[in-house]
């Protein structure tokens, strides 16, 4: 447990942090997985859904850069696989 009064400030700002990433990444692995799952017209909607997602979480610093980059290019690889 905190001690100091900067470090009870810390822990309810980290909890806060914690609460509203999880929010983020869950939003994120929602659009991955339903653009992997869609099929026919809707597939390309789907996968600019999840790349929007992707690139905020990225904004939001929830994800690396580089994370949202290689999923999008997959998602991309898939995408131009099905065309």
């Amino acid at each position: 447990m905190a001690n100091t009064k900067s470090a009870m400030k810390r822990m309810r700002q980290s909890e806060a942090r914690r609460i509203r990433n999880r929010t983020v990444r869950s939003r994120v692995r929602t659009a991955v997985k339903a653009a992997r799952a869609s099929e026919g017209t809707g597939v390309r909607a789907a996968v600019l859904d999840a790349i929007r997602a992707l690139d905020k979480a990225v904004t939001k610093g929830v994800i690396h850069r580089n994370t949202a980059a290689r999923k999008k290019s997959a998602l991309a690889r898939r995408l131009r696989a099905q065309a």
